[in-house]
């Protein structure tokens, strides 16, 4: 683990909505570990102080590659986690609360505890041309994501979490 606590931000993306999302996170919490779903490992999991988890909800489920980092880590990392700050953002189409309860019963099995309410950024992409085409996020939500990212970053850099 690095001298400092630090924050883990796994993300997946398809069109590049949630990747907008993570990266600008990670601009605000200049410390952070950035990694795709895809690379994430347990051993990367266990060696952050905590975790910011950024992904798309596709057909009204957490998309696949980010389910797949978490049943991959989750039998590894079981009895390892508990007590970690976390917190989420999700990028949606048009709803994202079901990718996002999603997201929050797993993190229930590790006993991780959620710092910072459920960001979900909706593009109101209907169409399937919309839905598959490539996404701009509001300078604003990107923002918010910077945010996010910095006040996790702080908490555990001054032990608040």
């Amino acid at each position: 683990m690095d001298a400092a606590p630090h924050l883990l931000i796994v993300w997946h993306s398809r069109t590049g909505g949630s990747e907008a999302l993570a990266r600008a996170a990670a601009e605000g919490a200049a410390t952070a570990r950035l990694v795709r779903a895809e690379e994430a490992t347990p051993a990367m999991l266990e060696a952050a102080a905590g975790y910011l988890f950024v992904g798309p909800e596709n057909l009204a489920a957490l998309s696949g590659a980010m389910k797949e980092m978490f049943d991959r880590s989750y039998y590894p990392c079981l009895g390892r986690l508990e007590g970690r700050p976390y917190a989420t953002i999700v990028c949606a189409g048009s709803d994202g609360e079901n990718a996002q309860r999603q997201l929050d019963r797993i993190a229930t099995g590790w006993r991780l505890r959620r710092v910072a309410d459920p960001v979900i950024v909706n593009t109101d992409a209907q169409t399937p041309e919309a839905i598959l085409a490539p996404k701009t996020i509001a300078p604003d939500r990107l923002a918010e994501a910077r945010d996010l990212g910095a006040a996790l970053a702080e908490g555990l850099a001054a032990g608040i979490f």
